[in-house]
């Protein structure tokens, strides 16, 4: 390998710098070094309406990364080749696609004149102008043309990262029962999120008091913008599900929490990534999203909630339905036509469950009411087998751990 390399990584939502962004760049350093003078790892991002605003910040707290630049300048990017704090570049480097529009690693590579290595989760386009494929499956390569099929090796899930740090982990031999509770961190999912599910816990407490409940906060959700969900003069649907309301309680020391109205406490761990506290609950309660990735790759039971009390409030999908959703003005409309849509084609919606192509864990769509989920939840953490056999079938189709490290082999091997 020659000296002066710049590895390019281009990604975009939360979801990819966290769970894609973040093993792969550890990887690259593991295997091609720490010393910038040989290789210097530059992240750029480009706009995605599930961004939150902090993903500048997450991608820069990582060591591994040299320098970021935000999605609001992405575009310039683009189409001039030029950063907004006018980066320079060295002579050789690869761009590697983490998230976005695949055609973006083809033009940057082209305006830089460096090779391209291509992350392909469901589908992989461009095979004639990108220099290689990881793909999350062989099926994503199966109707690649021949000449083209060098290009493709299968490197496997990147959401499974997250096992490899908790994998022996036995949450049986623990005394303390802890429910995780898992919101979101975006607002279209935290409106009914936050009241729902700390409504939830609150019925369960008056039947179990002994158990505990925390929320693993979103790295870019704030605790102030998260208390304010469950705040009834500022969420309409803390009286919609019957949550008696919240308070944020911030010690001088210890971690912060949350006081409901009914005197139930919930723990807030602001610990990132938080695999070592959510491989300890016994069961979690979580929305859609990269979250049922790591929870499936952890092997915790999860009961995946999609109340549709507000049909218009997810807006985060991908893609045109994403941008319609959250146009100005019509955005509304569009919101309620897209969800109504994907509500009745009623497919899988949390990752594991779309691993396996069924339902291994619960997933519950419709005007959810707290005392029914509540009831399902003491259904399970009292009969400790059927939370044995959700464990055991998440560990079966969560497929191997190590795409990172095989795609920064794939970079690797572009550099020689």
């Amino acid at each position: 390998m020659t000296n002066n390399f710049d590895i390019l990584i281009l990604s975009n939502g939360p979801g990819e710098v966290t769970t894609w962004v973040r093993p792969v760049v550890k990887a690259l350093r593991q295997q091609l070094g720490e010393d910038r003078a040989v290789v210097r790892i530059s992240v750029v991002l480009s706009p995605c309406p599930n961004a939150s605003g902090k993903e500048v910040a997450i991608a820069l707290s990582y060591p591994e990364v040299d320098r970021v630049q935000g999605p609001e300048h992405f575009w310039q990017f683009l189409l001039w080749g030029k950063t907004f704090e006018n980066w320079d570049w060295r002579s050789q480097g690869v761009v590697v696609f983490l998230g976005g529009d695949q055609i973006f690693p083809v033009v940057i590579g082209r305006k830089l004149g460096y090779r391209t290595v291509v992350y392909a989760e469901w589908d992989a386009r461009w095979h004639n102008l990108i220099d290689r494929f990881g793909v999350m499956k062989p099926k994503v390569a199966q109707n690649v043309s021949p000449k083209y099929a060098h290009k493709f090796t299968v490197v496997g899930d990147l959401m499974l990262e997250a096992a490899g740090d908790a994998d022996n982990f036995d949450n049986s031999s623990l005394s303390t029962e802890i429910i995780g509770i898992l919101p979101g961190s975006k607002s279209a999912k935290l409106t009914q999120g936050v009241p729902l599910m700390l409504a939830i816990a609150e019925y369960i407490h008056t039947k179990r008091p002994q158990t505990k409940f925390v929320i693993p906060v979103a790295p870019t959700l704030d605790l102030q913008t998260l208390i304010s969900f469950g705040n009834s003069q500022k969420n309409p649907f803390v009286e919609t599900f019957g949550f008696s309301g919240a308070t944020l309680i911030i010690p001088e020391k210890g971690k912060a929490s949350i006081k409901t109205g009914t005197g139930l406490t919930v723990e807030l761990s602001q610990e990132n990534p938080a695999y070592d506290l959510l491989s300890q609950c016994s069961i979690c309660l979580t929305t859609v999203g990269a979250n049922t990735a790591e929870l499936g790759a952890l092997g915790v039971p999860m009961i995946v909630l999609l109340p549709t009390q507000q049909l218009d409030a997810m807006r985060s999908w991908d893609g045109l339905p994403g941008l319609l959703a959250n146009l100005p003005g019509v955005g509304t409309a569009f919101a309620k036509v897209i969800n109504w849509l994907f509500l009745r084609r009623k497919g899988l919606f949390a990752w594991p469950n779309i691993w396996a192509q069924a339902e291994i864990v619960p997933e519950l769509v419709g005007k959810l009411q707290a005392s029914e989920v509540g009831e399902m939840v003491l259904d399970l953490l009292t009969h400790p087998e059927k939370l044995d056999d959700i464990r055991a079938k998440l560990r079966s189709v969560r497929g191997e751990s190590g795409a990172a490290q095989k795609l920064a082999t794939l970079v690797k091997e572009e550099m020689a």
